[in-house]
């Protein structure tokens, strides 16, 4: 039988070039994270490369056990919200009180102007107070929520807030949340835990 070295050399290029392609991908595959509750579970992928404080935080808090103790705790809806006049749709969760030994300093502000990432239906982004303030605390969009992009109404400081990720299965999940009755305000009177929050790519 004779040998084809001409062959060869193309299937061998063709498998390496695959093998470096396969490579590739999973080295730039964006993290992921479950979050995990009763009503379902949550899934949201996050960009290191748009927003590599806000996203470095937020796993380091998934890696080291800092959202352990953690729920969704407030639900903004349409009718919750009379005294706002830019209104927003979101459900907002994290540890809320966290002791002292879990607590990370707070984290710089990336803006939707720095990172390029919008306040779209899934997007999940940083509570805060003032700009450089955000630290545990999480919310996820329902629906587009362009007033909380720099240059939003929503926050009158007009810096907006610090989108990282979206959710990439668990919508449903997110709906369902915001539709639990609210007591005082827009905060659950029993918040819903988050019983496992982790890495999963």
């Amino acid at each position: 039988m004779r040998n084809h070295p001409g062959k060869l050399s193309v299937f061998a290029v063709w498998s390496v070039a695959l093998l470096l392609t396969i490579t590739a991908f999973s080295q730039e595959a964006p993290p992921r994270v479950r979050l995990v509750t009763e009503l379902g579970v949550i899934v949201v992928e996050v960009y290191p490369e748009r927003a590599p404080v806000t996203v470095a935080n937020f796993l380091r808090h998934v890696d080291e056990g800092r959202l352990a103790g953690s729920t969704f705790y407030r639900v903004v809806r349409l009718d919750n919200q009379p005294n706002d006049e830019v209104k927003i749709e979101v459900i907002q969760g994290g540890p809320r009180r966290l002791s002292r030994e879990l607590r990370l300093p707070p984290i710089a502000h990336e803006s939707t102007e720095e990172t390029g990432l919008r306040h779209l239906d899934g997007t999940i982004s940083m509570a805060r107070s003032a700009p450089g303030t955000a630290s545990s605390e999480f919310f996820i969009c329902v629906g587009n929520q362009p007033e909380l992009d720099y240059g939003g109404r929503r926050n009158p400081d007009g810096q907006g807030f610090a989108a990282f990720g979206r959710v990439v299965e668990g919508m449903d999940v997110v709906r369902r949340i915001q539709a639990l009755q609210p007591g005082e305000e827009q905060y659950l009177a029993q918040p819903l835990p988050i019983t496992l929050v982790e890495r999963v790519r």
